[in-house]
């Protein structure tokens, strides 16, 4: 049977016809909210499709003190954490990544999740369904 991963804010009507249709699925967390299990130490075999919003995969930011610039943590606040590193164990195990993204937005998503890109479809979100029914294959 086949395991669908998601990040919080996944529409819960898709993963009720997910389920319904006789799939399984799991909640998955990146490592600063902590919603399910940790998506940087799933198993081979142990999902066969991750699902999740751009935010849920971009590590947090703080704001500079002088310019109140927004930055990314550094190595020593947050371990270095990027969306390649979050989602290296998808790619190393050719675990298929959505993330849900509105299509005028696409290049920025990828400028952002830098190597990850290679990984992911990008999908809008009106089109999620449609993608998750033919990648699932019902």
């Amino acid at each position: 049977m086949k395991t669908v991963g998601y990040f919080e804010g996944t529409d819960s009507g898709l993963l009720t016809t997910i389920v319904a249709n006789g799939f399984c699925t799991l909640p998955l967390a990146n490592e600063w909210d902590g919603h399910g299990k940790e998506a940087s130490l799933i198993e081979p075999n142990e999902v066969d499709l991750i699902i999740g919003y751009l935010h849920k995969v971009m590590p947090p930011l703080k704001m500079r003190k002088d310019t109140k610039e927004l930055l990314p943590l550094t190595d020593d606040e947050y371990r270095g954490i990027r969306p390649s590193d979050l989602l290296y164990r998808a790619k190393a195990y050719n675990i298929q990544v959505f993330i849900i993204v509105p299509e005028e937005y696409h290049d920025e998503a990828k400028r952002l999740l830098g190597e990850a890109s290679e990984c992911v479809t990008l999908v809008n979100p009106d089109d999620l369904e449609k993608k998750v029914r033919e990648y699932l294959r019902f």
